[in-house]
């Protein structure tokens, strides 16, 4: 009996001692993400906008992937992409000219599809007008199939033209001397929807007919060029196989001397214990608030033989005391009970317990230091130095302050780092009370769209030279709409960057994170139960520890635990559970609410996904 062949998974292997999560410039959500760069030209121009034009905005903080190495794969997919483009109009611009602009016969129908095509996708217009929809559809119909007739009517006179010569042609079966295709007798009373075509090519020629006809042709060799290029680019070094080899990544060896510059430094800032933030946006880079809560505690002394609490009998009940708390010491006894959520469960060999795969064993728990960027003098001179980091530390952690925080951050990543788990806690005495901040955040999955890199490079390299052909063939109108829209963007941002408009600005924090932009709005419900599970686990042990430091400094917990339980019964942690302002959906009917100002997902292709 054979063996049933099960897909590989990460760490299949068995390892022993402490594990750390993967590389984040090799994980599989980086890969992802660098594809996205070839398949979606907004999200591509959002990346380089982002890191590579606002030179002044720090980075924001990279979870589980490298933003620098998507970045260094988005100015390659440019470059790439303009060059593909540039030939394509190019190509119009020389027929143009060879033909004596006689090139307007095919232009015009394609500016008609083009038109179709835009009224077509406008639905944002029956939002605005719904008393127009059903006009739009009529229109956008038209406009296409009318173009589509008006191509068909000039490649068809085109090539008559070139096997019969312009003398036969003007006096041929379908008219009289001097009469067009497609003309009657009572073309001159009526006209035809073709009359303007007719008169275009009034005085052919069979060099105009052979350039115009050559003119798809070598067109369809161009798209299919560009599609061969980015099926062995994904098919290449943003393979499985391939990608972890992060030092012969072509795309950041090929860069220029800004792109060196910048990527050392966002490389410095992304992973940082200091998060220099915005203050639209503090958190940003985690991924989408999930469930954050607070809670205030009274810090009532424990008199002799209290039994404020069912957990008393697993506790000394002695009386002691009461020593002065400080948010330091609760964060140290919080922090060695989440880590040993690391811990597999007891098995009856070592080996078994190595073996087990739950991304729990990756948990990370560090601090950082949350810090406005307003008011620095700039980006590049900030010290990201380990003692600078150690003096906002040691200030921050008991002031309590408003805009310079200290976090216990814990973060698990799941799926190989598709699904990120990020918990900032927070404490504050003040005043004999103690106040728990707690603000989970979850990184969506990577775009669907992405994924498919994969599939679409392996099915146009293993599709036929001819299927390959004719799927550019009937592209050609699309085509070249997408690399006007390309060149476009190209020549905004290059002249951005030539004239440094925002090298002079005041630093700023992250106007954007790249792993949000190309994330999706739902996740599967396994990956919601991970999610799930992931925070139940945390946030139970966050509420352990300050329990056992209050109660290890001689304080009452009975409200502490009460509030807490409170707190998780009202949780939407729980699968089932009604999850809103989540973008995490939970059960079959729940919808995921996206935050405000980002951008759609990237469900099409794009102009840059059309052309590959």
């Amino acid at each position: 009996m054979t063996q049933p062949q099960l897909p590989p998974q990460r760490g299949q292997e068995p390892r022993s001692g402490p594990r750390r999560p993967v590389d984040p410039a090799r994980s599989e959500a980086c890969r992802l993400l660098c594809a996205g760069t070839y398949l979606h030209v907004g999200y591509r121009d959002a990346v380089i906008d982002e890191l590579y034009v606002h030179r002044e905005r720090f980075a924001a903080p990279s979870y589980g992937y490298d933003a620098a190495r998507v970045l260094a794969h988005a100015l390659r997919s440019r470059r790439q992409e303009v060059a593909w483009s540039a030939g394509m109009i190019a190509l119009w611009v020389v027929v143009a000219a060879l033909t004596k602009f006689h090139i307007t016969v095919v232009i015009w129908p394609i500016l008609l599809i083009a038109l179709g095509r835009r009224l077509g996708g406008s639905r944002d217009i029956d939002g605005k007008f719904p008393q127009f929809a059903m006009f739009r559809r009529l229109l956008a119909f038209v406009l296409r199939w009318y173009g589509r007739l008006t191509l068909l009517f000039v490649y068809v006179t085109l090539f008559r033209l070139l096997i019969a010569g312009p003398d036969e042609y003007a006096s041929d079966s379908y008219g009289g001397s001097g009469d067009s295709f497609l003309d009657s007798s009572d073309g001159a009373d009526f006209g035809t929807p073709f009359d303007p075509l007719n008169a275009a090519l009034a005085e052919p020629n069979r060099f105009t007919a052979a350039c115009l006809l050559a003119l798809p042709l070598l067109l369809a060799l161009l798209s299919v060029g560009q599609r061969g290029q980015f099926a062995r680019t994904i098919a290449g070094e943003l393979s499985k196989q391939r990608f972890p080899n992060a030092a012969d990544d072509p795309a950041e060896s090929a860069s220029a001397p800004r792109f060196g510059e910048l990527s050392r430094r966002i490389r410095q800032e992304q992973h940082a214990p200091l998060i220099l933030y915005a203050k639209a946006e503090p958190f940003r880079g985690a991924g989408l608030p999930f469930e954050p809560w607070s809670l205030s505690i009274e810090l009532r002394p424990r008199t002799a033989g209290d039994g404020d609490s069912p957990l008393d009998a697993l506790r000394k009940t002695d009386a002691a005391p009461a020593e002065p708390l400080d948010n330091a010491t609760v964060l140290e006894k919080i922090k060695p009970l989440v880590e040993q959520l690391r811990e597999p469960s007891a098995r009856t060999s070592p080996q078994a317990a190595d073996a087990v795969l739950d991304r729990l064993r990756e948990l990370v728990v560090d601090e950082c230091v949350f810090l406005p960027a307003e008011g620095l003098p700039g980006r590049m001179a900030f010290p990201y130095t380990k003692d600078t980091y150690l003096m906002h530390r040691t200030d921050a952690v008991e002031e309590g302050g408003e805009q310079r925080r200290h976090f216990l951050r814990v973060r698990v990543g799941g799926w190989d780092e598709e699904i990120v788990v990020t918990v900032f806690v927070r404490v504050h005495t003040q005043g004999g009370m103690l106040m728990l901040e707690v603000a989970p955040h979850v990184l969506p999955p990577v775009n669907a769209l992405f994924a498919t890199a994969d599939r679409k490079a392996h099915e146009h390299l293993h599709r036929g030279g001819f299927g390959r052909y004719l799927f550019a063939l009937l592209r050609i109108p699309a085509a070249t709409g997408d690399a006007l829209r390309v060149l476009a963007r190209a020549v905004a941002q290059t002249w951005r960057q030539l004239t440094d408009v925002h090298a002079d600005t005041l630093p700023d924090g992250p106007g954007a994170s790249v792993r949000e932009l190309g994330a999706d709005d739902r996740a599967t419900l396994f990956q919601e139960m991970d999610v799930a599970r992931y925070l139940k686990s945390i946030q139970d042990r966050i509420a352990s520890g300050v329990g056992e430091a209050l109660w290890n400094a001689g304080y009452e917990v009975a409200e502490f635990e009460q509030k807490v339980t409170n707190v998780f019964n009202n949780s939407g942690t729980f699968v089932g559970g009604n999850v809103q302002g989540n973008g995490i959906a939970i059960g079959k009917d729940s919808k995921a609410n996206s935050p405000a100002g980002k951008p759609p997902p990237a469900s099409s292709a794009g102009a840059g996904g059309a052309s590959k």
